[in-house]
C-alpha cells in the first residue's frame, strides 16, 4: 500500500473539536483529570503541557463530515465528535490493562504509570462523560445519538470479550474473527459515521447509508492495523517489532492461514500452541513466522480484503444523495485509513 497525505479534514477536526473535548475533561476531578490529560497528549506524565495530542482524530472527523453530509453546519456534529472520541479513549486505556502493554504511541501507558485501577477508572470515567456531553447537545435528537453511541460501545465490548477469548482457544475460524472486528473496530467507526448526521435530524435513509460506510471502514480500518501489527514499522507505529506475532495474537492474517490449512497453516498452528519461551520467541523466530504468513498469502488476502471493504465503504454512500464536498472528504479519509502507515 502507497501511504497518502493526510486529509485537510483532519486538521479542521482538531480546530473545532478540541477546546470542546477539553471543556469536557475539565469536568473531571483533579486526579483522574490528570490521567486523561496525559493518555490524550495534552501534557507530560508531571502535568506539565505537552504540544501535539493522541491520535489522529479519525473518529471526532467523521462525526464532523457525516454533519455536514447531512446538510448541516458541522458544528451541530461537534458534541457527537467529542463524545466518540472519549468513548474512542475509554477503550484504549482498558486495551492497554488488558493486554499488558506498556507503551502507546512512545509513550508510557497510564497503568504503567498509575497503577491498574488509575487507567480503569479514568476510562471509566471518560465512557460517562461522553453520554453527558452528547445528553447535553442543542439538539433535539440527542437522546437518538446518545442511543446509536452506547449500543455501538456495548459492541465494541463484545467484540473485546471475543478478542481475549481466542487467547486462549486453539482454533478460531475467519467469519469468528471477522465478527469480532466488526465488533471491536466497526461499531464505533459506524456510530462516528452517522452520529453528526442523527444530531441533525437528517432522514434514516441518510444515517443508515453512512452508518454502512462506516462499519465497511472499520473492517479496512482493522485488517490495515492488522497488517501493521505484523509487517508495520515499530519507527512509525510505536509498537515493538512485530507485535501482534510476538503476542500470538491472532490477527485476521494469522487466522486467515491457519483456517486456510496446508503445510503452512499447520505449521502456523503448532508455533501459536508451542509453550512460549521465558524470554519470548527471538525476533528471527518472529521474521521467519511473518515470512511464512505472507508465503501463506495472509498479507495478500489481508490487503485485498481491506481495498474491498474500502469499495464497499464507497458503495455504501453511493446509496443517497450527499453535498459534494461532504462526499469527496469521506472518501479522501477513508482512502488515507487504509493507506496509513501507523
Amino acid at each position: 500500500m502507497t501511504a497518502v497525505l493526510a486529509p485537510t479534514a483532519l486538521d479542521r477536526c482538531r480546530t473545532s473539536v478540541l477546546p470542546a473535548m477539553a471543556d469536557a475533561v475539565a469536568r473531571l476531578d483533579p486526579a483522574t483529570r490528570a490521567a486523561a490529560e496525559y493518555h490524550l497528549g495534552w501534557t507530560e506524565a508531571d502535568g506539565s503541557p505537552r504540544s501535539g495530542g493522541a491520535g489522529k482524530g479519525v473518529r471526532p472527523t467523521l462525526a464532523l463530515l457525516s454533519a455536514e453530509a447531512a446538510g448541516a453546519d458541522s458544528r451541530v456534529g461537534v458534541p457527537g465528535a467529542v463524545a466518540v472520541e472519549l468513548v474512542h479513549n475509554f477503550s484504549l486505556l482498558h486495551d492497554d490493562v488488558m493486554d499488558r502493554d506498556s507503551e502507546r504511541r512512545h509513550r508510557t501507558t497510564v497503568w504503567a504509570l498509575w497503577g491498574e485501577s488509575a487507567a480503569i477508572l479514568t476510562g471509566d470515567a471518560l465512557l460517562a462523560l461522553a453520554a453527558e456531553v452528547l445528553l447535553e447537545a442543542p439538539s433535539s435528537h440527542a437522546a437518538a445519538a446518545t442511543r446509536e453511541l452506547m449500543t455501538a460501545t456495548r459492541e465494541l465490548v463484545r467484540g473485546q470479550v471475543e478478542d481475549l477469548s481466542f487467547e486462549t482457544r486453539t482454533t478460531v475460524a475467519l467469519e469468528e474473527c471477522l465478527r469480532m472486528a466488526d465488533g471491536k473496530t466497526g461499531a464505533l467507526l459506524a456510530a462516528s459515521s452517522c452520529i453528526g448526521a442523527i444530531l441533525a435530524g437528517a432522514p434514516e435513509p441518510v444515517v443508515a447509508a453512512l452508518r454502512d460506510s462506516g462499519r465497511h471502514l472499520g473492517a479496512a480500518f482493522q485488517l490495515v492495523d492488522d497488517l501493521l501489527g505484523i509487517w508495520g514499522s515499530p519507527a512509525v507505529t510505536g509498537k515493538p517489532v512485530l507485535s501482534d506475532l510476538r503476542a500470538r495474537k491472532k490477527s485476521l492474517p494469522v487466522t486467515y492461514v491457519l483456517c486456510r490449512g496446508g503445510a503452512e497453516g499447520e505449521e502456523l498452528a503448532a508455533w501459536c500452541a508451542a509453550d512460549r519461551p521465558a524470554q519470548g520467541d527471538s525476533e528471527d523466530v518472529l521474521r521467519d513466522m511473518a515470512a511464512l504468513i505472507e508465503r501463506a498469502g495472509g498479507r495478500h488476502w489481508a490487503s485485498a480484503e481491506a481495498e474491498e471493504q474500502l469499495r464497499l465503504a464507497d458503495a455504501a454512500l453511493d446509496r443517497v444523495c450527499l453535498p459534494d464536498g461532504a462526499r469527496a472528504e469521506l472518501a479522501d479519509l477513508a482512502r488515507y485509513l487504509t493507506r496509513r502507515e501507523s
